[in-house]
């Protein structure tokens, strides 16, 4: 089930982080454990969940370009994930060919806005500012040289999304790590940030979370306790509480019966409770 996405603090931090690595044309690294938020918080700063599809499909021109352009125009962001054991070439191809598109959208709104005039068409990748590289893993050192490479003829800033542990690989490659400018910390959610995030939950559910109340307080630590603030369990368990939220006894179960799990879903973690979570 696909949550709207909730600004947190992280994401902010990321977002002051991205901007940082942007504006020194350097080259950043993202590390944190799987599931925090590190690649919803990337595609959000790059618009490219609305850029990606456009992007892609590249068809004749219609009515909603502008909207496209000025999404381009504000980001000015390449998000890219690699393939596993990615070809070297392919790889560079990949990477030209979203920033060449991306930079053409970008040129289009500075045409429309009027801070491009005339009809040369320029090298539009000079638009483009920063690339986004998620799970970084995968490069092997040969791709992070020609990523090395790329930077220093184009001063196109990078910045490299990983699990943690990454930062330290990459002082097996001087060259790189020499131009590293920034590292950054994604962490999971506070206890604060966690009540937000579920309060949001009760509410488009058409509930009240009350922490003082003894059950919710019961619930709001059972699910502290099993996601530990990791955003990817907590939206794993939504339609689990949805679903036990919204159970309704039929004439051929008994009133007592729990709604059935599937094979895959986690086990009750608070029995009685009028707000259930599950653990893994």
């Amino acid at each position: 089930m696909t949550q709207a996405f909730i600004i947190t603090k992280e994401h902010r931090r990321f977002t002051e982080f991205a901007n940082a690595v942007r504006a020194e044309q350097t080259i950043g690294i993202c590390h944190g454990d799987a599931g925090v938020g590190k690649t919803n918080s990337a595609r959000r700063y790059a618009n490219w969940d609305a850029l990606e599809p456009y992007l892609d499909t590249w068809g004749p021109r219609s009515d909603d370009d502008a909207k496209h352009y000025a999404l381009a125009n504000r980001a000015r962001t390449v998000f890219y994930t690699p393939e596993v054991l990615p070809r070297h070439r392919e790889l560079v191809r990949d990477i030209d060919h979203w920033v060449s598109r991306l930079g053409v959208c970008i040129e289009e709104h500075q045409r429309a806005i009027g801070k491009v005039t005339g009809t040369h068409v320029g090298d539009a990748t000079r638009w483009v500012e920063l690339l986004i590289v998620d799970e970084a893993e995968r490069l092997t050192p040969t791709a992070l040289e020609m990523l090395r490479d790329r930077y220093d003829r184009t001063q196109l800033a990078i910045i490299l999304i990983g699990m943690p542990g990454i930062d330290q690989r990459f002082r097996h490659y001087p060259q790189l790590y020499s131009r590293l400018g920034f590292s950054h910390r994604y962490r999971a959610l506070g206890r604060d940030e966690l009540l937000f995030v579920l309060d949001r939950h009760w509410k488009h559910l058409g509930r009240t979370l009350n922490p003082d109340d003894f059950t919710d307080a019961q619930a709001v630590a059972a699910i502290e306790r099993i996601t530990r603030g990791n955003f990817r369990l907590l939206e794993r368990l939504f339609p689990q509480i949805n679903r036990v939220l919204n159970w309704r006894p039929s004439p051929t179960t008994s009133s007592k019966q729990p709604p059935a799990r599937s094979s895959s879903a986690p086990k009750p973690a608070i029995e009685g409770s009028q707000y259930a979570a599950t653990d893994r």
